[in-house]
């Protein structure tokens, strides 16, 4: 797979999310949410969360999930060298969450995380924040707030590196 060029640069990734924390303010207000918990997906997800957690100025700590065991494909991918600890340092029963990922492409890394969200307890309702929606559902999971929607043929993808500086990097049909 060869990389095809640079997409976006580390400002412009900034301002995306800037207006997904913009978007989820007024998303939230409008369900009544007033104290939600956020909680990101390790690794691209995490960075986002607790920059949006920054910005909601959630009282309560960032929340953090790694998903490696939960994903329903685990047998073909393999271990993640990189597994980390999950870390919910709050109580999630009846809470409104804001679960937050980088790219969202197939829907089972949040199946997976929502798995593992209710391992820790019940929430009462989970607002899905992704800074990237491509093409290539395969379960029918939608994002609440996006950054930024790409329709991409199957055999590209999306590569977020950094994340100083980050940078969006399009990878596929060179």
């Amino acid at each position: 797979m060869s990389e095809s060029h640079i997409f976006m640069q580390h400002e412009a990734i900034m301002d995306l999310v800037d207006d997904m924390a913009r978007s989820l303010r007024q998303r939230l207000r409008e369900r009544g949410i007033e104290r939600p918990a956020v909680v990101g997906i390790h690794t691209g997800g995490a960075w986002i969360a607790e920059r949006l957690h920054r910005q909601l100025e959630s009282p309560d700590p960032l929340g953090l999930l790694d998903i490696s065991f939960y994903r329903d494909d685990f047998t073909r991918i393999g271990v993640n060298p990189q597994v980390r600890p999950s870390r919910i340092d709050f109580d999630l029963e009846d809470r409104d969450i804001v679960l937050v990922d980088d790219v969202i492409q197939s829907g089972r890394t949040i199946r997976a995380a929502m798995n593992e969200l209710f391992d820790f307890g019940r929430p009462s309702t989970i607002t899905l924040a992704c800074l990237i929606e491509r093409s290539g559902r395969q379960l029918p999971i939608q994002p609440d707030v996006v950054g930024l929607r790409l329709p991409l043929p199957d055999d590209e993808h999306i590569r977020l590196t950094g994340p100083e500086p980050l940078t969006l990097l399009r990878t596929g049909r060179g």
